[in-house]
């Protein structure tokens, strides 16, 4: 009996340590404002002729003025040998009404498994971010802020992919990136059995950083699917960008080349994408952000004498305590609507210009609390 109940005792602290080796973290943000747009058209349909209809003022409330409203899991176990198996599953929700984001997905922001060497590297497997997005991040000023960032104009639709298999690796310095997706559901179905091609992606890049100084050079590639038939296109980008930090402030920008292609070959966009801006951390609590976007844009379905938008924004963070931050960010578009909507770039993030403008502005006061 004696020795059972040691045994148990032994099997009770193994577990235990086993256990302590194993983690899962809930967590999120939730981000809400008022916001105030002008010049505010309607969404372009094949209903309305793709008019967008006569600019209008709006007030109203907002989900995820700097940061995506979302809540996730975070798992880490510890396999011994320097080797740790992971996985994240991130929702996307939208505060002001509670309904889900990326399409109605469950976790649509990201859903992968993986494997971590501290040697090798980590392998992940499932829906995440393409290698452009993770090694541009570190160079926006406003890091994606979700209202008012041109981030499609900037990385394209597939910034976020499907069934996509991913390699990052840190060497010091240096960190290595790079991916390929078997089949993105942005514009078709993917992995569909005799078109091997169709709605696949991939990219790779690299990035350093050390003391004040970053840089990073990235490229994208995706095939989105065309037509009915499966037919697909060539859509290319690569980027350079860089960054300085001097006392309390930093500096950064880039510029991204892309070339978007039907499956015949005939052009549906060519563009020069530049930003730069500044962080200037005024307090401890304070933070000011200015950020300035231009798309020069060479070719957009045949037409090459388009106005080039560009768009100025300005963020000002209060934090209140390490979770909790009350902000107001402003943005002010010409030649598109906010985020470059409704311009050679992209219908995407929903401020449609109004057909009888050329100008947008948007101005939103908000909290933001992560757990």
């Amino acid at each position: 009996m004696k020795k059972s109940l040691l045994a148990l005792a032994a099997l009770g602290a193994f577990a235990g340590a086993a256990q302590a080796q194993s983690s899962v973290t809930l967590y999120g943000v939730a981000d809400m404002n008022l916001e105030y747009v002008n010049h505010l058209g309607v969404a372009p349909s094949a209903a309305n002729g793709l008019s967008t209809g006569r600019g209008n003022s709006v007030y109203r409330m907002s989900s995820g003025g700097l940061s995506g409203s979302r809540w996730g899991l975070r798992g880490v176990e510890d396999l011994g040998g320097g080797l740790k198996a992971l996985f994240v599953l991130e929702n996307g929700f939208a505060l002001d009404t509670g309904s889900l984001q990326q399409g109605g997905r469950l976790f649509g922001r990201q859903a992968y498994v993986g494997i971590e060497s501290a040697q090798a590297g980590r392998f992940t497997f499932g829906r995440q971010y393409t290698t452009l997005f993770d090694l541009l991040a570190n160079f926006s000023p406003s890091g994606y802020a979700t209202q008012y960032e041109p981030v499609v104009a900037q990385l394209g639709l597939n910034f976020r992919s499907d069934n996509t298999a991913k390699y990052t690796g840190v060497f010091g310095p240096v960190t290595a990136i790079a991916h390929w997706s078997f089949g993105n559901g942005v514009a078709g179905n993917g992995e569909v059995p005799g078109q091997f091609r169709r709605d696949t992606g991939y990219g790779a890049g690299v990035a350093y950083a050390a003391g004040p100084f970053g840089a990073t050079v990235a490229y994208d590639q995706y095939n989105p699917t065309l037509s009915a038939t499966g037919d697909t296109g060539t859509f290319k980008k690569a980027a350079v960008a860089g960054s300085y930090a001097f006392g309390p402030a930093k500096i950064m920008g880039g510029y991204r080349w892309g070339q978007a292609k039907a499956q015949n070959g005939a052009p549906i966009l060519r563009d020069n994408y530049y930003w730069i801006g500044a962080n200037y951390q005024v307090t401890a609590p304070l933070g000011l952000t200015l950020q300035y976007n231009y798309d020069d844009v060479k070719n957009f379905g045949g037409n090459t004498h388009l106005a080039n938008p560009w768009q100025v924004s300005f963020i000002a963070d209060y934090n209140l305590s390490k979770r909790t931050d009350v902000y107001l960010t402003a943005a002010y578009a010409k030649n598109a609507g906010l985020n470059f909507d409704t311009s050679a770039i992209s219908f995407a993030n929903g401020y449609f210009l109004g057909s009888n403008n050329d100008n947008m502005l948007g101005v939103g006061v908000g909290i933001r609390h992560k757990f």
